[in-house]
């Protein structure tokens, strides 16, 4: 059974896949290469049979003399090459007349068969209707098979008489058992180069396959090794600049963005147990005080009321995060609607006016009569009120906070400035992120305090409408917040709110 396993295994491996793939095509073109070479072998030695058999017909007519009393072959018999060129070419030979009588044949002729005596008055009488003086005349190609089945190839013809007045039907041949032999020894040959190429072939092709995922087996092993602990870790490139190179690169990149993303989780989970932690302690610590210490109804009383103001924060910070959770895994959506930029930022710094006057704040606002845009007035009213807030609660007694609103045709701009405290530049790319505070700006959580998620679901909502922010700031005089977002119907559909952790409340 693990045989088996092992074997389903390996015939499953790229490797094998590629071997096979490789020993499959290397066949099929050693096949194809042999169809093509023995074709033109054949074709080959079909030409060369014709040619010596066209020399042979030269030959023999200046040989052969047909005259009154019949053939004559004229030639020297003491010379031994003349007589064996005219043994040869009487070797496969027929003479007739017109009519098909047959005047002389050879043994070897007899055996492949007489032509029929209408074939060969239908010959002559095509051959004579195409014969021109100085001409050849019409040519007849034959292949036939004596009696054992060996092949021969016929050249057939007219000649004339010495007056050129009766014409004559001559055939001639020659064997072409030389021919089949070599085209059987050829093919017999290639069967047995064909499985011993093949077998080399797969060994080789093995080899290069093995040689070939080599780096991806090193890749593989490389990311066997990254875990949670050693996200650092990254595969070198062999500076090839090739696919594999590339597949390299983008590993890399994932691993790049699976090391953020770890990171943000390690933070966020750190985040949330601080926040989380320091309400439940004091609950804990107010109600075990009440528990030995009180005595009177007024000491529970107070010890309870801290109690729910730290319940009360406890419960806003899970909001939040659920709030926040479910945007980022799409579960929440916007619900956009045509409405009035104008009454809506206005309405807002109204409310803000009673909390601005307790802060010693001046808080004014510049919008135009009309500015329509299609948006969720929901995340819009929570988005502004997050900056206001902030504006507000950070710029110290005497300041003052402007919001101003400008139409630009096919996007509306959003300014809230303040005259507040600032933000030096090196902590302007952190204040997007979750429970970020600056360093000794004195936001220590507290009852008074906020969960240091506002500028979060600010970035969040900006960014499901498809709009950009920009942040300014300059220490001892002030924080400036630029939104502009697109007014019309921008094919959002109701885009899901996946918003990444990008801003955060101071």
């Amino acid at each position: 059974m693990a045989r088996k396993r092992n074997n389903r295994r390996i015939t499953r491996g790229l490797r094998f896949r590629l071997t096979a793939s490789y020993a499959l095509f290397f066949a099929l073109l050693l096949i194809a290469v042999a169809g093509l070479l023995r074709q033109g072998l054949s074709s080959l030695l079909d030409n060369q049979m014709h040619d010596v058999l066209d020399q042979e017909w030269a030959a023999m007519k200046g040989y052969l003399r047909i005259e009154k009393d019949g053939p004559h072959w004229y030639y020297d018999e003491h010379d031994p090459d003349e007589t064996y060129i005219v043994e040869r070419l009487r070797r496969v030979y027929l003479l007739t007349n017109a009519d098909g009588k047959v005047i002389e044949r050879s043994t070897a002729y007899q055996n492949i068969g007489i032509d029929p005596p209408a074939d060969i008055q239908q010959n002559v009488r095509v051959a004579l209707a195409s014969f021109a003086p100085g001409a050849a005349g019409k040519t007849y190609w034959t292949e036939r098979r004596d009696a054992q089945g060996a092949p021969y190839l016929i050249r057939a013809g007219i000649v004339f008489d010495e007056g050129h007045h009766a014409p004559y039907y001559v055939a001639i041949g020659i064997a072409l058992t030389n021919n089949a032999n070599i085209l059987r020894e050829f093919t017999w040959f290639y069967l047995g180069v064909i499985p011993a190429s093949l077998l080399l072939g797969l060994l080789f092709g093995w080899f290069m396959a093995g040689r070939a995922l080599e780096p991806v087996l090193a890749v593989a092993q490389a990311a066997q090794r990254i875990s949670g602990s050693n996200l650092s870790l990254r595969i070198p490139t062999r500076q090839a600049n090739d696919e594999l190179d590339y597949l390299i690169l983008t590993f890399n990149r994932m691993i790049e963005r699976l090391e953020a993303s770890f990171q943000q989780m390690k933070q966020f989970s750190g985040d949330v147990s601080h926040e989380l932690r320091t309400p439940i302690t004091a609950i804990r610590g107010q109600l075990e005080v009440a528990l030995f210490t009180a005595k009177t109804t007024d000491q529970y009383r107070d010890a309870m009321v801290n109690a729910l103001q730290d319940i009360d924060r406890l419960s806003q910070i899970v909001r939040a995060l659920l709030l926040l959770s479910q945007a980022e895994s799409g579960q929440l959506t916007l619900q956009k609607s045509r409405l009035n930029l104008s009454e809506v930022v206005q309405d807002l710094v109204d409310q803000f006016q009673i909390p601005a006057e307790a802060e010693g704040v001046r808080l004014r606002a510049e919008v135009p009569r009309e500015c329509p845009a299609e948006v969720d007035r929901m995340q819009i009213e929570r988005m502004i009120t997050n900056l206001l807030s902030n504006a507000v609660k950070f710029t110290p007694e005497g300041g003052e906070v402007r919001v101003k609103l400008h139409s630009l045709g096919d996007s509306a701009e959003i300014v809230v400035e303040d005259t507040g405290r600032g933000i030096p530049r090196e902590y302007l790319p952190h204040i997007f992120d979750r429970f970020y505070r600056v360093p000794g700006s004195g936001t220590a959580p507290g009852p008074d305090q906020g969960l240091g998620l506002g500028l979060s679901f600010v970035a969040w909502i900006v960014k499901a409408h498809q709009g950009v922010i920009d942040v300014e700031s300059t220490p001892g005089k002030g924080t400036r917040f630029l939104i502009r977002l697109p007014v019309g119907d921008v094919r959002a559909r109701n885009l899901e709110m996946a918003a990444q952790p990008i801003m955060n409340e101071l």
